[in-house]
């Protein structure tokens, strides 16, 4: 399997091509801002590259969504995205290439994340009428609030109850909507991820964790995304169908 590296420089962006190159699985690692120095070339631009590519990983930025489908779709390329933040308009061209293509999308690349969305999806179906709470944790460089793992997860609850509504950062007063998924975002330090999901009632909580230890964990999820894609048909996947096969 050989592997464009979309984003190279970023965060996850270098855990990704630093492993591909260990294992001999880069094709080439490309990014926007390709200042200083690397044991490999980085590209500019995806156009640049026109060698031999089994798979994109995308870890840059959602602006880059456009040219980035247009080069997977010339190249007739499967691809992975793991960036977040995408608006509907660019959430319509995925969706769209993936009539084309086979495209990975997930705001989350950790195994563990689909594992305990699962469980709260069970946990909320079997608890209707309990309150839900989200609350996330990342560093204090991240951009985006709430996450789009955060998000996610919710989008997964409402799956089992459709009449839940996000009500992220909560302030004043007033009483709270029993229909509302509360989701708290916390910004502090060099925390990698932590996602936790509490489901209460008048008598009982359940309260379900995931904690990310270091960033790795999103660079194996991407190369086991990229696994997945090998041969599949067109289509749209996400990290559930990864799961589903383990």
């Amino acid at each position: 399997m050989k592997i464009i590296v979309n984003g190279a420089n970023g965060r996850m962006g270098k855990q990704v091509t630093e492993k591909a190159l260990s294992l001999g699985m880069l094709a080439c690692a490309v990014d926007k801002n390709n200042e200083g120095e690397a044991s490999y070339p980085i590209y500019s631009s995806l156009s640049d590259f026109t060698g031999e590519a089994d798979v994109i990983i995308d870890f840059s930025h959602y602006l880059a969504t456009r040219e980035l489908i247009e080069y997977a779709l010339r190249r007739s390329l499967p691809v992975v995205i793991a960036t977040t933040g995408h608006t509907p308009v660019e959430l319509a061209l995925i969706e769209e290439a993936s009539k084309h293509i086979p495209i990975f999308h997930s705001a989350n690349m950790s195994l563990g994340i689909a594992l305990l969305i699962e469980l709260a999806k069970t946990a909320t179906a079997k608890m209707p009428g309990a309150d839900i709470e989200i609350i996330e944790k990342h560093h204090d460089r991240k951009l985006d609030a709430p996450s789009g793992t955060a998000l996610l997860i919710a989008d997964g609850l409402r799956e089992v109850r459709p009449e839940l509504y996000n009500h992220a950062g909560r302030s004043g007063s007033g009483k709270r909507d029993p229909n509302e998924i509360g989701i708290s975002a916390i910004r502090a330090g060099s925390i990698v991820g932590e996602h936790e999901v509490m489901i209460a009632t008048d008598s009982q909580t359940i309260t379900l964790k995931h904690e990310a230890h270091d960033r790795g964990v999103f660079a194996d999820g991407a190369f086991s995304a990229a696994e997945f894609l090998i041969g599949r048909k067109n289509g749209l996947y996400t990290m559930k169908d990864v799961a589903s096969e383990k």
